[in-house]
């Protein structure tokens, strides 16, 4: 089981559950280190000041927060300190309400809630009560000394704990430039097609399906390499030229997708299918 970042209890009325928190996701990037082409050394950052370009001791180095262009606020740790929000081992859930009345955007990063020592019990209880109404719970915690808003909902027989971005850190659509006139207006005919083509290239989630395919590349290239092999770059494949008529795209996509096996359904028939699913 992956290490403990944090250990604490679910507090929901009067029930505590003590639970521990793991990472629930683990990102595969390929990470490269600076080295000096001349010998292979690793290359050192150092700390330098912009104003007498000399190397500055970690302990000679203050906070400034930038109110306007090279003008600053020194904020002292002491401050900071007294600001933070109390070191609480306890997610105390506020409310619960429904998952799909979260908008993805908010969703940060995810981790579980598993149950500590002598625990089981009650964390099951809270998993079931949980999976039985079809709700999340919201609450805060503290990490590391900041307060995050974080949303509970079961899975598989466990908790997942998402982290969630609060309201002014979500960007409104109205701050786009993204206009709707009449010109840019679908006409029926163009929904209808689109509408087609969706149903045609729609399918149950399956993540498994989709692999990182530059990352297994990139992790083959350095392989080779350290095997002492040099690898062909092959040429890049033309890319065909953007499509300026709407009509002539649709029809030539959703002929694509009956080439591929995927017959489109009537429009007022994919709905009912949905339903039919979600019921069953």
């Amino acid at each position: 089981m992956p290490r403990a970042i944090w250990s604490g209890s679910i507090s929901f009325g009067l029930v505590n559950v003590p639970v521990k928190l793991v990472s629930a996701t683990s990102t595969k990037d390929v990470r490269f280190h600076q080295l000096h082409e001349k010998d292979g050394g690793r290359i050192n950052q150092k700390r330098v000041c912009s104003v007498d370009n000399e190397e500055v001791d970690y302990s000679e180095i203050v906070k400034g927060y930038e109110l306007h262009r090279g003008q600053y606020v020194v904020v002292e740790p002491e401050e900071l300190e007294a600001l933070a929000p109390e070191a609480s081992r306890s997610i105390e859930i506020e409310e619960f309400v429904e998952l799909a009345e979260i908008d993805p955007l908010f969703f940060d990063h995810s981790y579980y809630l598993v149950p500590d020592d002598k625990a089981a019990r009650p964390y099951a209880l809270l998993v079931e009560a949980m999976a039985g109404t079809g709700k999340v719970g919201i609450g805060r915690f503290v990490l590391r000394t900041k307060q995050y808003l974080a949303a509970l909902r079961p899975r598989d027989g466990a908790l997942v704990l998402s982290t969630l971005l609060f309201s002014d850190e979500v960007i409104g659509t109205s701050d786009l430039d993204v206009k709707t006139t009449t010109e840019t207006k679908p006409s029926d005919r163009e929904l209808s097609m689109a509408r087609q083509l969706v149903n045609s290239l729609s399918a149950e989630w399956e993540p498994e399906k989709y692999k990182d395919d530059y990352r297994e590349k990139v992790l083959a290239l350095i392989e080779a390499k350290a095997e002492g092999n040099e690898l062909a770059i092959p040429e890049e494949p033309e890319r065909p030229a953007p499509v300026v008529d709407l009509m002539a795209a649709l029809e030539a996509s959703l002929a694509r997708a009956k080439e591929a096996g995927h017959a489109p359904e009537p429009e007022a028939e994919a709905p009912a299918r949905r339903r039919k699913r979600a019921s069953a």
